[in-house]
């Protein structure tokens, strides 16, 4: 199926930069790709890697991981309580002290990753589910105004946007 790209003003602003991570095939193709081949380079990195930072201050590629999966927990819900028509303004929530209180350094980038690859496999199974209608409707979460259809192009986009960033940032220092 394929999903046109969110109105403006279904979403905040800030997520443009993200959505030209989903090519044309569309926000579900992305999904059931990244869960396919895998969320790369994440799938390819030694545990030592996972320690990697690339300054000083910044999260390590671990905590890297485990805010895509806190965030796509969040976000997969978000979609549900829309899904079911639920207008309930939603809260935000902090990522760096999600990233604090997590402690995904404590924990094996290979744990980390299969939690990763069982989020994914539900937020698919969640996706798929909908109908065009329950993607339409649409809530407040974090303030702004957010519909369905705008957290399915978030979902993967957001993974997309921090591996990306992994490769760039982190897999270069040397």
């Amino acid at each position: 199926m394929k999903f046109d790209r969110p109105l403006v003003g279904s979403y905040p602003d800030y997520y443009d930069t993200y959505f030209r991570q989903v090519d044309d095939q569309g926000p579900l193709a992305l999904l059931m790709k990244q869960a396919q081949v895998g969320l790369l380079p994440f799938a390819s990195l030694s545990d030592a890697e996972g320690a990697l930072r690339y300054a000083p201050g910044k999260w390590s590629v671990a905590e890297v991981l485990g805010h895509i999966n806190d965030t796509e927990r969040i976000l997969a819900y978000r979609l549900l309580r829309l899904a079911r028509f639920d207008a309930t303004p939603l809260p935000g929530f902090e990522e760096d002290d999600f990233v604090r209180q997590g402690r995904f350094e404590t924990r094996s980038l290979s744990e980390l990753y299969q939690e990763w690859q069982t989020i994914r496999a539900a937020t698919l199974s969640l996706v798929i589910s909908l109908t065009a209608e329950q993607l339409a409707f649409t809530g407040t979460a974090s303030g702004h105004p957010v519909s369905g259809l705008a957290l399915l192009w978030i979902l993967p986009a957001h993974a997309a946007h921090h591996a990306a960033v992994v490769r760039e940032r982190y897999l270069t220092v040397s």
